[in-house]
């Protein structure tokens, strides 16, 4: 089944508000008429607004990095999908392995924020990977079996459907180090046959999984060239306009 290609760019805490709109604005100049592949971008929270704005009338879309479950409350620091929803956004990284790493994200809290990201009308990226040890000690498989079907216990077939998956290899992420392209791959292919399994052939067809874990200008063409590689979720190289444009458009 062919599937649209989905690139979106991680900034993680990078940019100023100043600096985000220029870096918009590049991304726009680059890529903001394209048409072929999904185009996103998600600054931190104190730059969406400022975003929203200058890639207004382009095709590129708004994301953010995280959001709470909860609509609103006492919870110092969170944002909630309506705050999200207020300033543009379209869809939402959730379970990214630095909040895993870091900041306590459990397979619980993933699953309980794509829920409220899909009740508000939002797209969730759902981000599932394993680390070094993990793969080297042969737990790979178990990790992301674990990750993807505790984010999406008790979500429905067509809600699944509305999702993106984002495999990221924790070891390739910030490293310079890339899986192979068959070594991505072949997780993108586990990945599609638990989502089989969980919602049958049809819906895991439709599902976008996007590669996240050092995808660059000079690699990318071979690893979008593959079965089940739908796109990239990408963190440096989308911090440079023309490195982000040479990956949506690889030569």
């Amino acid at each position: 089944m062919s599937r649209k290609k989905f690139i979106a760019g991680n900034w993680k805490m990078n940019t100023t508000v100043e600096e985000a709109v220029a870096l918009a604005k590049g991304v726009v100049e680059a890529v903001g008429g394209v048409s072929d592949v999904d185009v996103a971008v998600c600054p931190p929270y104190t730059n969406l607004s400022a975003v929203s704005q200058a890639i207004k009338g382009s095709n590129v879309k708004l994301g953010a990095q995280d959001v709470h479950w909860e609509a609103k409350g006492a919870f110092t620091g969170k944002v909630s999908c309506d705050m999200l929803k207020s300033v543009g956004v379209t869809y939402v990284i959730i379970g990214h392995s630095e909040q895993r790493q870091y900041f306590g994200e459990t397979n619980g809290t993933v699953n309980k924020k794509t829920k409220a990201v899909l009740a508000a009308g939002l797209l969730p990226i759902v981000c599932v990977g394993e680390t070094l040890d993990e793969r080297n000690g042969g737990k790979m498989d178990a990790v992301i079996d674990g990750q993807t079907r505790g984010a999406f216990e008790g979500i429905s077939a067509s809600d699944a459907a509305k999702c993106t998956i984002a495999y990221e290899p924790v070891w390739a992420i910030g490293t310079g180090v890339t899986a192979t392209p068959e070594q991505a791959n072949e997780a993108h292919v586990f990945i599609r046959n638990i989502l089989v399994s969980l919602y049958g052939k049809d819906t895991a067809d439709k599902m976008r999984i996007q590669y996240g874990g050092s995808m660059k200008p000079d690699n990318a063409k071979g690893l979008l060239a593959l079965s089940d590689i739908d796109g990239g979720l990408i963190g440096g190289a989308a911090l440079k306009p023309a490195d982000f444009a040479g990956i949506v458009q690889p030569k």
